[in-house]
């Protein structure tokens, strides 16, 4: 009813007309310069107030149903976060300070703090690296898409630690029920066996052994590591993860191949992600050649084969005396050819794998992660037979091999004859 009353208010001001005296307008709106009196509309001088239809509560997070079961604002939290702010603000660097403006790190603290008060899916804390990794985002869009993701990914982080709290609380009550010690491995059930147990420590000490003697005797595979500039900061990590497994791929292999990441620069991101994955030790213990030099400074060029979907050279016997080179790139924008470029660019040989010799290929790229191509190599390697090799290609990209395809529909024939 009060909404009401004001738009009818409204429109009796606006069917009354304007005051018959200008004087007492002027006297009214004294503080007003003379031009913005004379240009202001009389709709805009009255109190009534537009019907708005289009304000919804935001759904970054769930809205709870009864008004008593919603969070309320913490004040001495929010005391504290303005405190951090203003304690921040002091230590902002001295050039900073002149110009009267804060640093892009400082800006995106402040940020994250306004938006995680406001109610928006925001975890409860973030690393440097996060934070680093945030201040370079352009748009809220992004920065607003990046910090969902991390608070998810937080998310099953606390879900994990609650369910390993809870089997460790059933552990204890169990070790008091029993009178075992939770330490010890009283309660580990045995297996009545005569062989003796492989503990995986040997198989570790024996996979080392191989990847040493592949460091002396092996055949060299080699990782290019120059196409940072051609991915984005999430296709250069999911190279690195298919990296990881290559190279435990090639750990576990009977023949492992020498591997070697080659153009690969110190501080680039290939680097920094690496060094995050495996850790400054393990990485330093790795059976693997890391060097910044390009491979064909290292290796005689008349050796080298790149290994590129886009080449018109196919590769139909595997050479044990070459040394073949992978592109570490992934790219989802589908860029062709840019493999193929660079080895022409070197003036190198260029080989693809038969796909269209020995499968039936739907439709798609011939593009295959790495750790399919390291898969490939090692079976061709060590059997010498494509059938088995491509195997590891996966079954959505093709219809079958041409034989197995043959024998079908001969089967199919003789079966539709016989019926």
């Amino acid at each position: 009813m009060t909404f009401l009353r004001l738009q009818v208010v409204g429109v009796l001001r606006r069917c009354c007309g304007r005051p018959s005296s200008s004087a007492a307008l002027k006297c009214h709106y004294s503080g007003l310069p003379t031009s913005s009196f004379i240009s202001t509309p009389s709709s805009a001088l009255t109190s009534s107030r537009a019907l708005s239809t289009t304000w919804i509560l935001r759904k970054d997070v769930p809205q709870p149903k009864d008004e008593e079961a919603r969070p309320k604002l913490d004040l001495d939290v929010w005391k504290s976060m303005m405190r951090t702010v203003a304690l921040q603000e002091d230590r902002v660097k001295t050039k900073d300070k002149v110009e009267g403006k804060l640093s892009p790190l400082e800006a995106t603290r402040m940020l994250v703090d306004a938006w995680r008060l406001a109610g928006r899916l925001v975890p409860d804390s973030l690393t440097d690296e996060q934070m680093e990794a945030l201040s370079k985002l352009t748009t809220k869009s992004s920065k607003r898409k990046f910090l969902k993701h991390l608070s998810i990914k937080e998310g099953y982080k606390k879900a994990k630690m609650e369910k390993k709290e809870k089997k460790m609380a059933e552990r204890m009550e169990r070790a008091d029920r029993e009178g075992f010690d939770v330490d010890s491995k009283a309660d580990v059930k045995l297996k009545n066996t005569f062989l003796m147990k492989f503990w995986s420590r040997s198989l570790d000490t024996l996979l080392f052994w191989r990847s040493a003697q592949a460091m002396q005797y092996g055949q060299p595979l080699v990782f290019d590591m120059s196409y940072e500039q051609h991915m984005s900061s999430h296709d250069a990590k999911n190279t690195v993860s298919q990296l990881l497994q290559c190279e435990g791929w090639n750990r576990r292999s009977v023949d492992p191949f020498h591997l070697h990441f080659c153009n690969l620069q110190p501080n680039s991101v290939y680097h920094q992600e690496l060094l995050k994955r495996y850790g400054q030790e393990t990485w330093e213990r790795l059976f693997i050649t890391t060097t910044s030099q390009r491979h064909v400074d290292i290796f005689p060029r008349e050796n080298l084969v790149y290994l590129t979907a886009d080449s018109p050279n196919v590769l139909r016997t595997f050479d044990h005396n070459k040394v073949y080179i992978i592109g570490a790139f992934v790219d989802r924008s589908a860029q062709s050819g840019v493999s193929l470029a660079n080895a022409k660019r070197l003036k190198l040989a260029t080989a693809r794998l038969p796909l269209n010799e020995h499968l039936q290929w739907d439709c798609g790229a011939k593009n295959l992660t790495l750790d399919q191509m390291i898969q490939i190599l090692i079976t061709i390697k060590e059997t010498g037979s494509w059938e088995k090799a491509l195997e590891f290609v996966p079954i959505r990209k093709h219809g079958g091999f041409y034989e197995q395809k043959t024998e079908n529909s001969v089967f199919i024939r003789f079966h539709q004859w016989y019926e």
